[in-house]
This record gives C-alpha cells, structure tokens and sequence, in this order.
C-alpha cells in the first residue's frame, strides 16, 4: 500500500487537470457561441457559467470579461489556472511516481498560462488559446497513460480524473435539466453548445443521428457505456480502479467506496429512461450526484485520513 500523502496527491492532480480540461471546454463553447447576439446564445453563456458556479451568471453583462477571470484569474478557486497550479504542485510533490513525459506537458502548459504573454495570447485568440489548452492537457493524459505504469498510482490518478469527470457532467445535466434551472432547453443550438461542452457532438450523432433532443441527450450523458464521458462509463472505471487499490489495503465494511461505486454503476447500468423522466430527472441527478460525493468520502476515510492504528502491525 503506498503512502496516504502519495495516493493523495496522484487522486488530486487527476482531478485537477480533469477540472481544468472542463472548463476549458466551458468557456470556449461560450465565447464562440457569444458571437451570435441572440438569446439561445445568451442561454448558451448562462449554462458555462452556472456550470462552472458563477454566483449570478444572468447578471454577466460581457461574456469574455467572465470568461478571462475564469481562465487566468489566479485568485479565482475555479479558474483555470488556478486549477493548472494545483495539478502541478500535486505533481511536483509526487514527481519520483510520474513520468518525465507526463511532468513535462503538465509543466510546459502551467508556465504558459502563468506566463507574462497569456492575457495577450488570450486577447489575439481566445478560442485558439483554450483549443491550445485541451490539446497540451490531452497530451499530458496521453503521456502518462502510455508511459506510467498501471499500478496503484495509476488507479489513483485514473479515480480522481473520472469522479471528477462524473461530477462535472453531472453538474451541468443538473444546471440544464434539474429544477432549478430558470429555462428550459429546448434550442437547437442550445442543446449542440450543450453536446460540445461535453465533448459529446460526434458521439451523440453517431448514435441518435441529427435527431438531438433533451431526453436523448440526457440518456447518452447519463447512461451510454461506451462514450468516455458519460457518468455510467466513468462509474464503470471507477469501480474497476477502486477494486484494484482495495487489493493493497484492509476495507472495512462501513466505509467501502468500491461497494459505493458498484451500486451507483447498477443503477445507471439498470436505469430506465421512462421511469427517470416520470420520477424527474432532477431528483435521479441529484441521488447520482450525492453519491460520487459519498464515493470521494469513503476514498479519503480509507485511503488518505484513515486512523494511524488501522495500518500499524498488530
């Protein structure tokens, strides 16, 4: 079993560039979708922004005023950077159990969104900034996962980048389809910035055809288990992984996140469409939502704070 301060810092800097991958996608969508002054546009900003837990984006009077304080702020908790910086001092802090290759992408991306030029770089082209953005974070994935070996630090990057995936996409199905949302969405350009923001255009169309509809993107963000994104595939490997750090270390019954994360994928895997739209989609989302909060609690009472006395020889 390795160190708890370790498992710790891999789970983190998982979820870290996860987060910032999200909100780059976030924020690129809206610019672009900005650029049409209409209100299905409008609705588009008010979804990134509610997304990414703005206090009040229908007071958001310049979209790109917004969206530079959500890339480049440091002192924004949900901005970008600050996200890179978390994802890097994690890194740094583990450095002997990643790659050289993974270190480096993370390192080069991190210096060039802290670096003098960023905010011009972001002026002169804020969509090919961001795309920029994904692209190094893509890479970084690539890296690690091509040259890190699968091992127990691996499962705990893995866990944290798809519980944080998870959430994300949960948040932003419960923003456009919970019952707190202040309009429906039901704009055809709308729901194609929604698909986008998940990554999930070609995907979806490969499946429903030109057919895009709420409830049909609600079902393949939900519940499809092949597209990467969706939350039943990221419960799928969150289970697998769990299952194989649960191998290093004693369990105890009460706090089981492999067991919680078995019973969130039987739910979604069993879950019907036409009961989850007569049951409210708001209240499955939030009981999905509730339970990748409860996964991450039982991860850090067994992994990362447990008490000292479960892990001394007896």
């Amino acid at each position: 079993m390795m160190l708890a301060r370790v498992a710790d810092s891999l789970y983190w800097m998982g979820r870290y560039v996860e987060r910032a991958e999200h909100m780059c996608r976030l924020m690129d969508v809206m610019l672009n979708a900005t650029l049409d002054r209409s209100e299905a546009a409008n609705q588009v900003g008010r979804i990134a922004l509610a997304s990414a837990d703005h206090p009040d984006p229908a007071k958001v009077v310049d979209p790109y005023e917004a969206a530079l304080a959500l890339t480049l702020d440091r002192e924004n908790e949900s901005s970008i950077t600050t996200s890179l910086a978390n994802a890097r001092e994690n890194a740094r802090q583990v450095r002997d159990q990643i790659t050289t290759e993974a270190w480096e992408r993370l390192n080069v991306l991190y210096l060039r969104m802290t670096g003098a030029g960023a905010a011009r770089a972001f002026a002169d082209g804020s969509s090919s900034f961001l795309t920029e953005a994904i692209a190094d974070l893509h890479l970084f994935k690539g890296a690690a996962d091509a040259t890190m070996s699968h091992g127990e630090g691996w499962s705990f990057l893995t866990l944290g980048v798809h519980l944080e995936r998870a959430q994300l996409i949960g948040r932003m199905l419960e923003v456009c389809f919970g019952e707190g949302r202040t309009t429906a969405v039901s704009d055809h350009f709308a729901l194609t910035s929604l698909l986008r923001m998940s990554c999930a255009l070609e995907p979806y169309l490969r499946v429903y055809t030109a057919d895009i509809q709420p409830k049909h993107i609600l079902a393949f963000l939900l519940l499809d288990a092949e597209f990467p994104r969706s939350i039943r595939f990221c419960t799928q490997r969150m289970e697998e992984h769990l299952s194989a750090v649960s191998r290093h270390a004693e369990v105890a019954p009460a706090a089981n996140p492999e067991r919680l994360a078995g019973r969130l994928k039987a739910r979604l895997q069993y879950a019907d469409m036409s009961e989850i739209e007569a049951g409210g989609a708001s209240a499955f989302l939030t009981t999905v939502l509730d339970e990748c909060a409860a996964i991450h609690q039982a991860l850090y009472e067994v992994y990362v704070a447990y008490p000292l006395e479960l892990r001394l020889p007896a």
